[in-house]
C-alpha cells in the first residue's frame, strides 16, 4: 500500500507487485536444495510431506479464513492507493509543473521503502505480527488524512509520503512473514499466485477508475478514501486474523540470541546462507526486466504510438505475468519450479535483447508479454527463500529482500531514464536485458557452492 507521487511509471508498476512485495515475500513450499528441505526450518514443508495437503487447489487456498481476510484487505488498499496516486499526481502537477519535484517525490517513494525494509522489518519478529500490521495501518490512516488537508505545502506532502512509505515496509514484512503460517505446503505457491494476479487487477482497476473518481469527488475526498482503506484493512486484520505470538518470543537459547542480533544478524543470514542469497538475488533481477515500464513513454514515441501505446506497453508484461503466475503455480510440479528457476530468470531478461532489432509495436508487445510470462520464476524464488528462512528472522529477512528490490528497481529506473535521454529506448531495453542475463549466469555459477 505504498503511495507514489509521480506521473511516470516506476518500480511500482503492476508487474512489480510481485510475491516479494504485495503477496508477501515467499510463496511456495519448496527449498532451493534438498539440504534446506531437510532442515525443517519452515512450516512450508516439501510436497508430499506430512504438512503438505494431498492436492493444492485455489479452492483450498480460499478455504483458509485468515488468508481471505488478508487478501481482501490488501486488494481494497491497493485499489485505494491507485486512486491516491492519481489524486496526488494531479495535485502536484496543478501546483508546480516541476520535473525536479517529480524526481524528488520519486525518491520519496523509493528511499523509505529501502530504509524501512532494512531497518524496521525486524519489528515484526520481536512483536506480534498482527499487532505490527494494525499499528502500521492506523498510523497511515492519520498520515494520509493529513495529506487531505486543504492548502498543505508540497514539501510537507512529500514528507508525509516518505513516512507513509516508510511505515509500509514493516507492514509488508509482517504480512509476508505471517503467510507461511497460514498456508502450508504448496498452498503457499497458489496463495502467491492468487495474491499477485488479483493485486494486478486491483491496481489496473484503481488506475482506470482513478481519473473519473478524482474528477468527480476531488483530490481531498480521494485521499480520504485511501485513508479509509487503511482503516478497513486494520479492522479486517483485527477481527479475522488471530493474534499470533511474537516469533522471537517462541525461541530461546542460542537460536533466540541469533535472531535478536539486529540488522547485522539479518544481513549475515541472507547474504552468507546460499539457500537465501541465491533466490533473493534472482528476485532482484526484476530491476532489469522492468526497465521497459520506466521508459514506456519514449518507447511508445519511438514505435509511433501515443498515450494508448504507453498503456499497452505497461499492460503487456502485466498480462504475461498474470498468466505465468497462474499456470506456473497451478500446473507445474514443485520440483520442476525450482529446477527452472534460474533458466526462467535469465529468459525474463534475455528475451528483451530482441529489442536491439527495433521491432514494431505488435511484436514489441509480444516480447514484453513473454518477458512477463517468464516472471513466474519469482514464485519459486520466493518459495525457496521462505522455506530456508528461520521463523524467528522471517520478517527481517523479507524486509531486507524487499528493501534491496525496491532500491534496485528505483536505481535501475533512474539510470534507464537518463540513458533514454541519450540513446534509443529500444537500445536501453536490450542492454538492460543483456546485463540481466549476465547477472543470472553469475548467480547460477555461484549456486553449486550451496551444495
Amino acid at each position: 500500500m505504498s503511495i507514489a507521487l509521480y506521473a511516470t511509471p516506476s518500480g511500482t508498476s503492476a508487474r512489480s507487485l510481485n510475491p516479494w512485495f504485495g503477496a508477501s515475500p515467499a510463496h511456495g513450499g519448496i527449498a532451493i536444495s534438498p539440504e534446506v528441505s531437510a532442515q525443517g526450518q519452515s512450516t512450508l514443508g516439501a510436497a508430499g510431506s506430512d504438512t503438505a495437503p494431498p492436492r493444492a487447489t485455489f479452492g483450498a487456498v480460499f478455504a483458509v479464513g485468515e488468508f481471505r481476510a488478508l487478501w481482501l484487505a490488501q486488494v481494497l488498499s491497493v485499489a485505494g492507493d491507485q486512486l491516491a496516486r492519481v489524486a496526488l499526481t494531479l495535485l502536484v502537477y496543478d501546483r508546480t509543473h516541476s520535473a525536479l519535484l517529480a524526481a524528488v517525490t520519486f525518491a520519496a517513494s523509493v528511499v523509505p521503502a529501502f530504509i524501512g525494509g532494512i531497518a524496521l522489518s525486524g519489528l515484526a519478529d520481536r512483536l506480534p505480527r498482527r499487532r505490527v500490521m494494525i499499528a502500521c495501518d492506523l498510523t497511515r490512516v492519520v498520515l494520509v488524512a493529513v495529506m487531505a488537508v486543504s492548502g498543505i505545502p508540497i514539501a510537507v506532502l512529500v514528507v508525509l509520503l516518505f513516512l507513509v512509505t516508510l511505515i509500509g515496509a514493516p507492514f509488508l514484512s509482517a504480512r509476508a512473514a505471517l503467510y507461511p503460517d497460514l498456508l502450508t505446503g504448496d498452498l503457499y505457491v497458489l496463495g502467491t499466485a492468487v495474491t499477485l494476479t488479483t493485486l494486478q487487477f486491483a491496481q489496473v482497476l484503481g488506475f482506470a477508475a482513478g481519473g473519473a473518481v478524482v474528477g468527480f469527488f476531488g483530490v481531498r475526498v480521494s485521499l480520504l478514501i485511501d485513508a479509509a482503506t487503511f482503516a478497513l484493512s486494520a479492522l479486517i486484520t483485527f477481527v479475522w486474523v488471530r493474534s499470533w505470538p511474537a516469533a522471537q518470543a517462541m525461541g530461546d537459547g542460542e537460536a533466540g540470541a541469533e535472531a535478536g542480533g539486529g540488522l547485522l544478524a539479518g544481513l549475515r543470514l541472507v547474504f552468507t546462507m546460499p539457500a537465501l542469497r541465491i533466490p533473493m538475488l534472482l528476485a532482484w533481477l526484476a530491476a532489469f526486466y522492468n526497465i521497459p515500464e520506466g521508459v514506456s513513454a519514449p518507447l511508445a514515441g519511438a514505435l509511433g504510438g501515443g498515450a494508448v501505446a504507453v498503456g499497452f506497453i505497461l499492460a503487456a508484461p502485466a498480462l504475461g505475468a498474470t498468466v505465468g503466475a497462474i499456470a506456473f503455480g497451478r500446473f507445474v510440479a514443485p520440483a520442476t519450479r525450482v529446477r527452472w528457476m534460474i533458466p526462467l530468470a535469465a529468459a525474463a531478461c534475455g528475451v528483451l535483447v530482441l529489442f536491439v532489432f527495433r521491432p514494431p509495436l505488435p511484436i514489441a508487445l509480444a516480447v514484453l508479454a513473454v518477458s512477463g510470462l517468464f516472471d513466474c520464476y519469482q514464485l519459486a524464488a520466493n518459495a525457496s527463500f521462505v522455506a530456508a528462512t528461520p521463523a524467528r528472522q522471517r520478517s527481517q529477512a523479507f524486509g531486507i529482500a524487499q528493501g534491496g528490490m525496491s532500491l534496485g528497481q528505483g536505481v535501475a529506473m533512474i539510470v534507464a531514464g537518463a540513458a533514454a535521454g541519450r540513446f534509443a529506448p529500444d537500445f536501453v531495453i536490450a542492454a538492460s536485458g543483456a546485463v540481466g542475463v549476465v547477472a543470472a549466469i553469475a548467480i547460477a555459477l555461484g549456486r553449486p557452492h550451496a551444495r
